[in-house]
């Protein structure tokens, strides 16, 4: 345990605190004396007492408002989380629904192209079959101009 020595209300007073610690004490003391410094300068001399009470609630004023902004914010804060959250899940749903239009559209795709190339034999094998009937025509008809 360490020893400080603090000035509050023009008094000296040795306190105890962790090793360490010893700045921070001094600045918690400080910013009391501050407190209650300013409190009597506006208030008068009502008394130590009182203005250590005074000093005291306007310090725990402080202390639950910064708390109850603290709270809101940590409120605030977990909203957003939520919020983030759920718009990451939109945002997987969202990539499942075009993974699988993806998907569809590449089989579409895939089966259009298998039907071309299908029509295409068809369409070459019809045009063979269409050129051989047109060939074989004029060479009938080549050989009835001969006989002729």
């Amino acid at each position: 345990m360490a020893n400080v020595n603090i000035n509050f209300n023009g008094k000296e007073f040795l306190l105890s605190c962790d090793d360490g610690q010893e700045e921070h004490l001094g600045e918690l003391s400080e910013h009391l004396n501050k407190k209650f410094a300013h409190l009597k300068s506006e208030l008068g001399n009502i008394g130590e007492n009182k203005l250590l009470l005074i000093t005291s609630i306007k310090i725990m004023d402080e202390y639950f408002e910064t708390k109850k902004k603290i709270d809101e914010k940590k409120k605030e804060l977990n909203d957003l989380s939520n919020k983030f959250k759920e718009l990451k899940s939109l945002v997987y749903e969202y990539k499942d629904i075009k993974e699988k239009e993806i998907k569809v559209l590449t089989n579409n795709q895939t089966n259009f192209k298998e039907e071309i190339e299908k029509n295409k034999e068809v369409y070459e094998k019809i045009i063979d079959d269409a050129a051989d009937k047109i060939e074989n025509f004029i060479q009938k008809a080549n050989l009835n101009n001969q006989i002729q």
